[in-house]
């Protein structure tokens, strides 16, 4: 088994070894010096809530009907009268309650609830009773009344939106995300934010993933002070594993939804580069950044996905689609022989092989993208002064990364115990004008592209299958997409994830593989000590 590099000072750390070209250090990611938040109190998160939260009695068999179980699952359950999306958002809340703060089991992986959620779960419910008043079908593969969670680097006007950095403890925005204005469309419950690494693993270069000013630090449930979560969507990936929401938004620059996913045993989806707006979400870099969702399984990725804009059909509208038949017979995978190692993929592979995929086996040859680094310092340092200058609360117009520098100079202790030498890169990093340095980027991309074009042409493939987010930084800067898939737990109970890459714009093929592999396999177990 591979020795895992925690603490790779950008944002696709718990890889096997970075694609990126960028060190790692090799500090023991369990010094923490921060577990709890400082800014913080359990009680206040829940706010004007907090009395019915703690009231709240399970009635009935309400965790047969919410535990593990997908979307269509649950929402049949509330159209038989089982349930209520007002109950199903309560479960949630209580669990969040029960788990994640201040008690031997907590996670830390929710920063704030959102004070309305209990009225958009009430309005939920209306509209149901009204389709059934009129005697419409009821659709089960939709988001209505189903509570999500969001990374709090994306905003919404119900929450401020922190990145976990204390200095933006107060950005209340007066709009949501783009991707909000779509999950509400669709009638989705806004939860809460998730916690994160802070700026989005950007920030801090020597601290754990999963760790932020004000979240604190996110623990994994598969082992608490043994396992990293990832990151840097940590939250998400540790909540929907926990079932603390149906699922969670997550947003990944190189390996920010698919190395979180991976090490809490859910399906992530890493879009092409454009496929969801990134208006109104903290950015790294506008050229690389997505959102993308965290769920349980394929089919509440897809629902996710669609609710999300991908412009391709998943979920018809009278609740078939076209995972039902997904299938990886006569698929040509590129897979690198290298992993081979990693026994859960060995297993893989000749899983996919007895389901009739043909495996083409491809050398470590993959690209160092050199350059990487500058490539998020440079856009980091235009891309976070115009989200200031228009998408965060008014207050924080005109700043900038030295800004907010010099702010957490003035209580280090709290707002930045481990440092903060990326931002300090980010200053270091030497002036380009706008056109080398997208000259810069788009020839970085076309190396990548090369890459994977001339493996793809020379061995006839339909895509490539690794492991975790060992090969992210590749397919990001490729603007390739890719999902992962639990593949299983190690001899420690450390869950892996079997990661499908697809040529860019090709998302869609990504559904079909990790629907038919999630068939043949159903690797995905709930964290033991979160089963009550």
């Amino acid at each position: 088994m591979r020795k895992i590099l925690y603490f790779l000072p950008l944002l696709f750390l718990a890889c096997k070894s970075s694609d990126t070209g960028v060190k790692s250090s090799s500090k023991d990611f369990r010094e923490f010096k921060v577990i709890d938040s400082k800014y913080l109190v359990k009680d206040q998160i829940f706010g004007d809530l907090l009395d019915e939260v703690v009231s709240f009695r399970e009635s009935g068999n309400l965790k047969d009907l919410i535990l593990e179980k997908s979307i269509p699952e649950i929402q049949e359950s509330i159209a038989s009268g089982q349930l209520s999306y007002r109950d199903l958002t309560l479960f949630y809340l209580k669990r969040i309650y029960k788990y994640d703060r201040e008690n031997s089991k907590s996670l830390n992986a929710v920063i704030s609830i959102n004070p309305n959620v209990l009225m958009q779960a009430d309005a939920a419910d209306k509209d149901l009773a009204f389709l059934k008043e009129d005697g419409a079908d009821i659709v089960y593969h939709t988001l209505r009344g189903m509570p999500l969670l969001l990374k709090d680097n994306i905003n919404t006007i119900d929450m401020p939106t922190t990145a976990g950095a204390a200095v933006l403890i107060g950005n209340q925005t007066s709009q949501n995300a783009k991707i909000v204005n779509n999950l509400r469309q669709e009638g989705a419950v806004i939860l809460g934010k998730a916690n994160l690494s802070e700026w989005a693993y950007f920030f801090c270069g020597d601290c754990p993933s999963g760790y932020s000013a004000v979240g604190g630090q996110t623990l994994n449930p598969y082992g608490r002070r043994s396992l990293d979560t990832g990151g840097s969507s940590s939250g998400s990936g540790v909540a929907v594993a926990a079932n603390f929401a149906v699922a969670a938004i997550g947003t990944e620059t190189s390996g920010s939804i698919l190395s979180p996913s991976s090490q809490n045993s859910v399906v992530g989806y890493k879009p092409s580069t454009g496929t969801f707006s990134g208006s109104g979400i903290v950015p790294i870099s506008s050229y690389l950044d997505t959102a993308g969702p965290m769920t349980k399984n394929v089919i509440d990725n897809a629902i996710l996905s669609q609710a999300l804009g991908v412009p391709f059909e998943l979920i018809e509208r009278s609740g078939a689609h076209n995972l039902e038949n997904a299938t990886v017979k006569g698929v040509r995978f590129g897979v690198w022989t290298s992993f081979r190692e990693n026994p859960l993929y060995a297993q893989a592979l000749l899983d996919l092989e007895k389901a009739g995929a043909v495996l083409i086996e491809l050398n470590d040859t993959r690209p160092q993208l050199d350059g990487f680094l500058k490539l998020l310092n440079a856009d980091m340092k235009r891309d976070l002064p115009a989200y200031f200058a228009g998408q965060s609360n008014s207050k924080y117009r005109g700043w900038d990364v030295n800004t907010v520098m010099d702010l957490n100079k003035k209580d280090s202790i709290r707002s930045m115990p481990y440092g903060q030498s990326l931002f300090q890169g980010i200053i270091d990093e030497p002036s380009i004008t706008d056109g080398k340095f997208w000259e810069f980027k788009t020839a970085m991309t076309a190396r990548a592209q090369e890459y994977f074009d001339k493996l793809i042409k020379t061995h006839d493939l339909s895509g490539f299958i690794s492991i975790n987010n060992y090969t992210a930084g590749t397919a990001a800067v490729a603007f390739f997409p890719a999902m992962t898939v639990p593949m299983g737990y190690d001899d420690k109970g450390e869950p892996y994830g079997l990661t499908f890459i697809a040529p860019n714009e090709e998302d869609r093929l990504l559904f079909n593989w990790a629907a038919a592999y999630e068939k043949m396999t159903h690797h995905r177990v709930m964290p033991q000590d979160y089963k009550n």
